[in-house]
């Protein structure tokens, strides 16, 4: 399994637009997005009655995983649950797909079908929502700016407009969200062996050092 560097940096308006430019002209943005750049991403967040991964998070458990049900632009033609996993500096993530109908079934708690549906990973989680009782614990929606680089495979996203749907967890349809993080831009940097100078350049940035932020821990401080 392929772990991949993983770095963020917090960015206030004036660094986003510093960086978005210098990213246009030299990465190039992510095959995925609409005209303008972007897509909108929708999450469903599980975890457990002791909150196990906001803890982990907020304790800095070196190793931990995060189950996690994911769309873009409200498309649920494509829907993957994934499995994040971190180790230090260090993350990958398994996904499988689901259909709307399976999405939907999951939220309700009729997962009875994922115990033979043949996906390993859906297996696994079937397994810890019964002897762990993990759970959807709340959608956390934001929108993101993708840019890539070929050598060192190297992604950079720019996410903003955090919003969490508070303990809701009915992703499917629409729900009253509320931001978390008014004018913060999480700058997220992911590559393989090495980042190449020319991407390392581009986001030095005076006064932003490297953050353990986690959009999820941000989505649950109300809650």
């Amino acid at each position: 399994m392929q772990m991949r560097h993983e770095h963020k940096f917090y960015l206030n308006y004036l660094d986003y637009t510093v960086i978005r430019s210098r990213l246009s002209a030299v990465m190039q943005a992510d095959t995925h997005v609409s005209a303008d750049g972007r897509y909108l991403i929708r999450s469903l967040y599980f975890d457990n009655a002791a909150d196990k991964a906001l803890r982990e998070k907020a304790d800095g458990v070196s190793q931990r995983e995060k189950f996690r049900i994911r769309c873009y632009n409200g498309n649920h033609d494509f829907i993957r649950l994934e499995k994040k996993l971190k180790s230090g500096g260090l993350g990958t993530k398994i996904s499988a797909r689901l259909t709307k109908e399976e999405t939907q079934r999951i939220i309700d708690g009729d997962i009875a079908f994922m115990k033979d549906s043949g996906r390993p990973l859906l297996t696994e989680l079937y397994g810890k929502m019964t002897t762990e009782r993990l759970r959807p614990k709340t959608i956390v929606d934001y929108t993101r700016e993708p840019f890539i680089y070929d050598a060192g495979n190297v992604r950079v996203t720019l996410d903003y407009d955090i919003r969490t749907g508070l303990s809701c967890t009915d992703m499917l349809h629409d729900v009253p969200t509320i931001p978390t993080e008014p004018g913060l831009v999480i700058l997220e940097v992911k590559y393989d062996n090495f980042l190449p100078d020319v991407i390392r350049d581009i986001i030095q940035l005076r006064n932003r050092e490297v953050s353990a932020f986690s959009k999820y821990m941000s989505c649950r401080k109300y809650f």
